[in-house]
């Protein structure tokens, strides 16, 4: 903040001095002249009235004072009351005549008439040569004048005579203050960058400070009312709204009465320092009920007083200068209790509290400035108070805002930073899990081998083993009981090949295992399957299930009939899929086989099937036997 209040004040004091060193007769051009003698005196008149078309100071009293330009008489308040109570009309108007010889200047074609400042309240009419010439504030009392130079050019075409006198007529009412700058005349085309320069600098300028305020206002209510709880932007919102009303001067072209004027600028400089003794309060998080009270206390009684539907006190001009010497009294009390409470607690509230220290030097400057202490042309420093509330309250949020983003980043970093450990710590527990589930799934696996293997092999062997010991059992019946364990063992060791839950996969390992075994027999295999869909649920223990129901089955074809032929096909269905064995062998009656004590290998291939949620059936008659082993595409569990 320090940097953009130091380049801003030093932007006002180079323009401050340029215009000065502009204005002064020895260094302005050497074609323009400076006015800096003129005479006074002051009339009254009934009421505020049109000036003349023509006018001639000799007929005017001959009571002339010569003074100096620029003219900033000083009227002590004692003296306006007095001034106010003696025998004048109560509705009397004064009238200041400033008269200003003219000698020396070179002729031109076309002249100009440039003064810095002109103060009344009332009607102002300029007259050269006793003709008028230029009139302004021909309505009525207004507020605006000392804000706008004094400029108009003069009508002097060829053969018109040079300019010998300048007379200005000033209404005012009888409690106001008036001054007058020095007056420069020249050519208009010289005078008219120092006019321009001055006006934007006093009014332009100001007033568009004034309304960017008042627009980054407007987006801080936007942002309280999404934001409830931040009553700062509340309270940034009343900075600018007040500071808005307090500059009522630069807007000259806004329909606002005197009275009503006066008493928003008078009463927007009280509500100013209380809204920065609320935000102060914000900063540095301390109550100050007492002082709180007292600076609202003040503010309403003057709100009251000053009310113009009231008329308390009617007689503005007179009260107002006293009125004015209390802001500054508020201001430095908040700021001194506001200073020590943020001193050591809040940078924020120091930054606030110079910025409205460096806003009450700006007001006693222009209190100054308006009672006549100081020259006529100074300036009024009051005008660029918001843009140093601007700054500092912009910095303060700039600040915040920084902050925020600052802390969002940071809090993003240390979540990161967590994310990334505790992914560390989750791929370490996958590590792990994957590990327990490896060895788990080995552990199944060999246990699922070994109960298959006890089953199956291990059993027929202890029965061939036992047989042979008893001397019971021929050679080729042992063959074929190896040969049974030879395919069984195979069977096992195909269940762990992967068939990517491809059932067809399946049955071709089957068919590679079996053929070679058919072809020696003289049984002839017909291979008709087709595309089945995949069956997600396929895993090692259901295929070895599967493997050995159409083994079983091929088995029990090869073993107890007289086959020629064995037809092998798919069918798949809506909910599930079918695999089909035909033979052309003699048949057999299902039912008397399936529940006798011998038909444990039917019983066998029912609970295999069972156990992967399928079934099985057989359809026989002395033509053949049809087997069908019904598969779902899913498993419930």
């Amino acid at each position: 903040m320090a940097p953009l209040l130091l380049l801003f004040s030093v932007a006002v004091l180079i323009a401050a001095a340029s215009l000065y060193l502009d204005n002064d007769g020895h260094h302005g051009p050497a074609a323009t002249l400076r006015l800096t003698q003129a005479s006074w005196q002051e009339t009254v008149a009934p009421g505020y009235s049109a000036p003349p078309a023509t006018i001639d100071s000799a007929t005017l009293p001959p009571s002339w004072q010569l003074v100096a330009l620029p003219f900033s008489p000083s009227i002590a308040l004692l003296r306006q009351a007095e001034s106010g109570a003696s025998g004048t009309p109560p509705h009397a108007v004064h009238v200041s005549w400033l008269k200003v010889a003219v000698d020396g200047l070179p002729v031109t074609s076309r002249l100009a008439l440039y003064g810095v400042r002109v103060k009344t309240d009332g009607t102002i009419a300029v007259y050269i040569n006793g003709k008028l010439a230029h009139q302004a504030q021909q309505n009525g009392p207004s507020w605006n004048s000392t804000r706008t130079p004094l400029w108009f050019t003069l009508d002097n075409g060829p053969g018109s005579p040079p300019v010998r006198e300048i007379l200005l007529r000033l209404e005012h009412s009888p409690a106001s203050q008036t001054a007058l700058s020095s007056l420069r005349l020249g050519p208009a085309d010289v005078l008219r960058p120092s006019y321009q320069v001055r006006l934007w600098l006093q009014q332009q300028l100001p007033a568009m400070l004034s309304a960017a305020f008042m627009a980054v206002g407007v987006f801080a209510v936007f942002v309280w009312l999404r934001r409830p709880r931040e009553i700062a932007y509340l309270l940034f919102f009343n900075l600018a709204a007040t500071a808005f009303l307090r500059g009522l001067h630069f807007y000259v072209d806004l329909p606002v009465a005197n009275d009503w004027f006066a008493w928003l600028t008078v009463n927007s400089l009280f509500w100013l320092v209380l809204a920065v003794h609320f935000f102060l309060c914000q900063l540095h998080q301390r109550p100050l009920a007492w002082l709180t009270r007292g600076l609202v206390a003040v503010t309403l009684l003057i709100g009251v007083l000053t009310w113009p539907l009231l008329a308390v006190l009617p007689n503005m001009p007179t009260v107002t200068p006293i009125i004015y010497l209390v802001a500054p009294v508020m201001s430095l009390v908040a700021c001194v209790v506001g200073g020590y409470c943020a001193w050591r607690h809040s940078l924020e509230g120091r930054m606030v509290v110079y910025g409205l220290l460096a806003c009450t030097l700006m007001g006693m400057s222009d209190w100054l400035l308006q009672n006549n202490v100081i020259s006529a042309e100074g300036w009024y420093l009051g005008a660029y108070a918001p843009a140093v509330c601007f700054i500092t309250f912009g910095a303060l949020m700039y600040r915040r805002y920084v902050d925020a983003i600052a802390e969002v980043e940071l809090v993003n970093a240390s979540l990161a930073e967590r994310l990334k450990k505790r992914e560390a710590e989750l791929e370490a527990s996958h590590q792990r899990l994957r590990e327990i589930e490896l060895r788990q799934t080995i552990s199944d696996e060999r246990q699922r081998l070994m109960q298959d293997m006890h089953d199956g092999l291990g059993s027929s062997l202890i029965s061939a083993i036992r047989s042979v010991e008893r001397g019971n059992i021929s050679d080729e019946r042992v063959s074929q009981i190896l040969k049974d364990c030879l395919d069984d063992l195979k069977l096992t060791i195909d269940s762990m090949e992967p068939v990517e839950a491809d059932l067809l996969l399946l049955l071709a390992t089957l068919r590679f295992r079996l053929e070679p075994r058919l072809e020696g027999t003289g049984v002839k295999l017909l291979w008709e399957v087709r595309e089945l869909p995949a069956l997600p649920w396929l895993n090692p223990s259901s295929a070895l299930h599967i493997l050995r129901i159409v083994q079983e089955s091929i088995a029990n074809i090869l073993r107890h009939t007289r086959a020629t032929e064995i037809r092998v096909g798919t069918t798949s269905g809506a909910d599930g899929v079918q695999v089909h064995i035909a033979d052309n062998g003699g048949g057999f009656d299902v039912a008397q086989t399936l529940y006798q004590a011998g038909g444990r290998g039917l019983q066998n291939q029912r609970r295999r099937a069972a156990s992967v949620e399928g079934t099985v059936n057989w359809q026989s008659n002395p033509a053949g036997t049809l087997f069908t082993l019904w598969l779902p595409l899913e498993r419930k569990a």
